[in-house]
């Protein structure tokens, strides 16, 4: 089942987002966003980007990470907001209202982790490619990009099958959203393209849904 489409329908009602999410994932975006996080040391900077109501933004700060989490949503960020306070994690977050068009404003190599969960495939080719460009720029030489996102899957069976699956879901997203979805396609490519090396991909068995974790070399300083 798509995850993505049902987090679009839930974004209508962003009270219920965490329930829905949990529910209709089955716990596997929750594991994947374990997984991530484990990667974060205390101390390291972090952007979360499209932190919805701030599932990754929370786990990083309980890392000990300083995190900075942006999104275009302003009903979600108040939900993160309020989770931060009540796990009493505020001080070590800042949220921003702003989406990847605004990425330029950050400083070069001032993070060392960029993570996003659902975001990319809610982003335009153009967006995503710009976005890729933008955090490389922003990441330190050795920082890590942690992504967990919807996917093309590779197998031609597997895309007929995804593809059944998420026609009737795109229709319903449609009418409750007025927005449209697109599964990532080739992302670990573009990142390698712009000089990214991917340490680790994991991928659901349908093969629409990846985890990964790419870093960006020593050696690049710009």
């Amino acid at each position: 089942m798509s995850t993505y489409i049902l987090m679009r329908m839930l974004e209508s009602a962003p009270s219920r987002y965490d329930r829905g999410i949990r529910l209709l994932t089955l716990g596997r975006l929750n594991k994947a966003y374990d997984r991530l996080t484990s990667l974060i040391k205390q101390g390291q900077k972090v952007l979360d980007i499209g932190c919805g109501t701030g599932a990754l933004t929370i786990r990083a700060a309980l890392r000990g990470a300083e995190v900075k989490g942006i999104d275009i949503n302003p009903q979600m960020l108040e939900i993160a907001k309020k989770r931060l306070n009540e796990a009493n994690l505020a001080q070590n977050v800042k949220l921003c209202e702003m989406g990847v068009a605004e990425l330029g404003s950050e400083e070069p190599e001032s993070y060392d982790i960029v993570m996003s969960g659902l975001c990319f495939s809610e982003l335009s080719e153009g967006e995503i490619n710009y976005a890729v460009k933008e955090m490389k720029r922003i990441l330190k030489s050795g920082g890590l990009l942690l992504i967990a996102d919807e996917v093309v899957p590779k197998s031609r069976l597997k895309r007929v099958i995804n593809c059944l699956v998420r026609l009737p879901l795109v229709a319903i997203t449609y009418i409750l959203t007025q927005t449209t979805t697109r599964a990532v396609r080739n992302l670990p490519e573009e990142l390698r393209r712009e000089g990214f090396t991917v340490e680790s991909l994991r991928l659901s068995k349908m093969g629409n849904f990846m985890e990964m974790v790419a870093k960006k070399p020593e050696e690049m300083t710009k």
